[in-house]
């Protein structure tokens, strides 16, 4: 059914699409020897426009453990880019010589661009501030294994609701599950932008609330998904140095959460989670980061259409 797809927006797979690649990565986490061989034969390019650690090696090492090769650049200067080769003609060459491409570029829309010229399936690993499909999938699936399921569940958005594309990406694809709840937590100047709410949440009839404060809905959440609060962004000092500690999330504040809250972040992080939270088991973010490779591993299969 996804064989010879390109993944340009997480809304390009149905519900049961996605839920088919996250049954075959549940699997691969169980039994990843039985993997190790689906891909031989196979090379993955990697088209990295912009710099990249998470992603690029996670694309890097999910076709290398299904046995398969990569080639590709993680920086333009080092390939005919340079030269000014255009990006219909770079795609076209690098799918004479691969079978399926991962693709970063800082242009929003660069890779639905690029799709039209592929004649290999086609991943967008994130198109500036537009969408990052790859870390949604890799959300989707550390929430149905924490919790059992993309249903039923009250989730906090916290941190930069504004810029950050993860956070748009999620709330357009957890949208499509029931009885989805979303508290966006933020200060004024980084709530989440307008169109979101009105052609996402509004016109989907979904709940949601917006609050300033992380202190007072903690307590409620079954999903808490950070991100950055990035001083940059305030037009003036004084508003983020009396709002930025309401974005770092420590032991004080986890004392009224809930036990089996699970703790999100797309990564990296710079303070807003205190160290002293990572032993806590309600921490999730580096087995989400784990969970990248795999649910890799199951799209790159998927895509290609090897069992």
């Amino acid at each position: 059914m996804l064989k010879g797809r390109h993944l340009i927006d997480p809304q390009d797979f149905t519900v049961e699409e996605l839920d088919e690649i996250f049954s075959l990565a549940e699997e691969i986490i169980k039994n990843p020897e039985d993997f190790a061989h689906t891909c031989e034969g196979k090379i993955l390019g990697t088209l990295f426009y912009e710099p990249s650690t998470r992603t690029r090696l996670s694309f890097e090492t999910a076709m290398l453990r299904l046995g398969g090769k990569v080639v590709g650049f993680s920086e333009p200067s080092s390939s005919s880019v340079a030269k000014g080769e255009n990006l219909p003609d770079t795609i076209r060459t690098v799918g004479s010589y691969t079978d399926i491409i991962a693709m970063r570029h800082p242009k929003e829309g660069a890779p639905k661009y690029a799709s039209q010229f592929s004649p290999v399936p086609l991943i967008n690993a994130g198109d500036g501030g537009h969408q990052h499909p790859t870390q949604t999938l890799t959300d989707l699936l550390t929430i149905k294994i924490a919790k059992g399921k993309i249903s039923n569940l009250t989730i906090g958005l916290c941190g930069d609701l504004k810029f950050g594309r993860t956070v748009h990406s999620l709330i357009k694809a957890m949208s499509r599950y029931e009885n989805i709840k979303f508290i966006l937590i933020s200060p004024n100047e980084l709530q989440i932008p307008k169109y979101i709410k009105t052609e996402v949440l509004d016109r989907k009839l979904i709940n949601y609330i917006e609050v300033e404060r992380l202190e007072d809905v903690i307590d409620s959440l079954d999903i808490l998904y950070m991100t950055r609060v990035q001083k940059e962004r305030f037009f003036n000092e004084a508003d983020y140095i009396r709002l930025k500690d309401s974005y770092i999330l420590d032991r004080e504040k986890l004392k009224s959460a809930k036990k089996d809250l699970t703790i999100l972040h797309p990564l990296p992080r710079v303070n807003e989670i205190s160290m002293e939270v990572d032993s806590d088991p309600r921490a999730w973010y580096f087995k989400q980061v784990k969970f990248g490779m795999f649910v890799r591993m199951a799209l790159i299969a998927k895509l290609l259409g090897v069992s």
